[in-house]
C-alpha cells in the first residue's frame, strides 16, 4: 500500500517555517550495504562487489518497507568509483530504493548529530520487522 510521502511544511514554536518533515508513519531508512545487506566486502576488493549474494531477509524486508511507502536510501563507505558496480548489484538482485549515498566515513563508531529525530538500529545478523525497546543512549547535557 503506497502511502503519500511528500514533505510537509513544519513550524517552530514561534510559527516560523523550519525544514519540512515526512508525514507521520513514514520513515527515512538509511541502510548500510557491506556487512548489513550482504557479506562485508572491503573497498580494496571491488571485484567481489558484483558476485556477493544479498542476505535474503534483507532483500525481503527492505522491499517490503519500500512497498509500504518508506524512503530507502543506501548509505555506504564504498567510494564514487564504486557507484556503477553498486547500482548494478542492487538492480541485479531486485532491491527497491530511492537513493544511494557513497563515501560514508570508514571505521564505525558513528555518532549522528541532527536536529531531527534519529533512531539507530545496529544490524546483528538478521533483518526483521523492527520492534520498540528501551536502551541507554548518549545525549547532550541540558
Amino acid at each position: 500500500m503506497e502511502q503519500k510521502r511528500e514533505l510537509q511544511q513544519a513550524y517552530d514554536e514561534w510559527g516560523r517555517p523550519i525544514s519540512p518533515v515526512l508525514p507521520e508513519g513514514i520513515k527515512n531508512y538509511l541502510i548500510d550495504i557491506d556487512g548489513t545487506i550482504c557479506d562485508d566486502v572491503p573497498n580494496e576488493e571491488p571485484e567481489r562487489m558484483l558476485t556477493v549474494e544479498p542476505y535474503p531477509d534483507a532483500l525481503e524486508t527492505i522491499n517490503k518497507w519500500y512497498d509500504e511507502g518508506h524512503i530507502i536510501t543506501f548509505f555506504t563507505s564504498r567510494t564514487d568509483e564504486h557507484r556503477e558496480i553498486t547500482e548494478q548489484w542492487l538492480k541485479k538482485h531486485g532491491f527497491k530504493y530511492h537513493g544511494l549515498l557513497l563515501n560514508k566515513p570508514r571505521g564505525g563508531n558513528y555518532h549522528w548529530i541532527d536536529n531531527h529525530i534519529v533512531r539507530a538500529t545496529r544490524f546483528k545478523g538478521k533483518f526483521t520487522d523492527l520492534v520498540v525497546t528501551m536502551k541507554k543512549v548518549e545525549v547532550f547535557k541540558k
